[in-house]
């Protein structure tokens, strides 16, 4: 996800690569990749490059790996100046201001989802400590990489369930849908571009609009019509249910 972030921000213009530093104790080949894709940018198999005269510490690791990481960077970071931004499940604002040894420090922890290396990603925030004009800041660079929503930290593991998880929950659905497609004589990969320019089209009649979903629902669900039939048949086979449970599941 690291390098999903460093990717999209030096395609979107918002940061200059130059001014974008990765770091990974392994000079693997994400690294290599990153810095063939993007000359300018700096790659390091130190840390503390990351930290160095920066602004904003992103902290991509797993989570395991968290505390023997900050621990090392801890003495090298000015928490009253950087902000430090967490992409680490389950690390709590609490837990991450605790590496400020008491100091005042602004902290966020945030949730996107893999779409972030197109600039597509909804990436939700929250924070702790932080001024208003410091979350815009945050805000600002990550809407650069789709669309941000400020939350309350309680909220973040339905976010996680809806977005994160959820990405993978629509593309299960596109690749249902494009074997139905096959299933009734289309090609598989028009399958999938029918389903991508669907969902493409469904998307934005919801945003120009405004409109609840089911309201568009029925202006297509005519009596006795084919729509109609459809969706009964897939309710009938638990549609709802089955998403609705599978978001609750995601949290547990």
């Amino acid at each position: 996800m690291g390098g999903a972030i460093a990717r999209g921000l030096a395609k979107s213009g918002k940061v200059a690569a130059g001014n974008i530093t990765v770091c990974s104790p392994n000079r693997h080949r994400e690294l290599d990749a990153l810095k063939s894709e993007h000359p300018e940018l700096h790659v390091s198999t130190g840390n503390e490059a990351a930290v160095d005269g920066t602004d904003v510490v992103i902290v991509a690791v797993k989570p395991w790996l968290l505390d023997e990481v900050m621990s090392a960077l801890r003495p090298l970071i000015d928490f009253g100046r950087q902000l430090i931004v967490s992409i680490v499940a389950g690390a709590t604002l609490e837990h991450l201001a605790s590496y400020g040894g008491g100091k005042p420090c602004a902290v966020f922890e945030l949730i996107p989802n893999t779409a972030i290396s197109i600039g597509q990603s909804m990436t939700f925030i929250a924070s702790r400590g932080a001024s208003k004009e410091q979350v815009e800041a945050v805000c600002a660079i990550f809407d650069s990489l789709g669309s941000t929503m400020v939350v309350e930290e309680r909220l973040m593991p339905a976010c996680t369930a809806l977005s994160s998880c959820g990405i993978a929950y629509v593309l299960r659905y596109v690749r249902a849908a494009s074997e139905g497609g096959v299933e009734l004589g289309i090609k598989p990969g028009q399958a999938v571009e029918i389903m991508c320019q669907t969902m493409q089209g469904a998307v934005a009649l919801l945003r120009a609009t405004g409109n609840n979903p089911e309201v568009e629902i029925d202006k297509v669900t005519t009596p006795g019509g084919l729509t109609i039939k459809g969706l009964n048949a897939m309710e009938a086979h638990g549609f709802t249910t089955a998403v609705i449970e599978g978001l609750k599941a995601s949290m547990q």
